[in-house]
């Protein structure tokens, strides 16, 4: 990890979207995509998209639960893509009619929300 960034070395391009989309359970990141509009979600995903095979090789270099502070965002920057990548491939203008009823559908749990083993 560089000190200009709280990524590891060689995604520091992703930096300006830790703030907005490093969230810890697949509800929070669910809330993230409702919350970020269309602009928000491109650049999220126009950043991401061709980084994810270097981000999952990284990722998976080593077990889950020996990943450092900065892995582990980067991992929950990964986890976001997939609810962003939802919205911008398959839904793209009617990810507004569907984000209205999301509210309905609560997320308790999921997989990734589960500790590293």
């Amino acid at each position: 990890m560089s000190a200009q960034t709280s990524l590891p070395v060689g995604f520091e391009s992703l930096e300006p979207f830790v703030k907005h989309w490093v969230a810890d359970t697949a509800a929070a990141r669910a809330r993230c995509r409702d919350l970020n509009d269309e602009t928000d979600r491109t650049a999220f995903y126009e950043a991401m998209q061709p980084l994810m095979p270097k981000v999952l090789e990284y990722l998976d270099s080593k077990p889950l639960a020996q990943h450092d502070d900065s892995e582990q965002r980067l991992m929950k920057l990964a986890l976001s893509f997939g609810h962003v990548a939802m919205a911008v491939e398959l839904h793209r203008e009617e990810e507004p009619k569907h984000a209205k009823h999301r509210p309905f559908m609560r997320i308790t749990r999921a997989p990734a929300d589960l500790p590293a083993a």
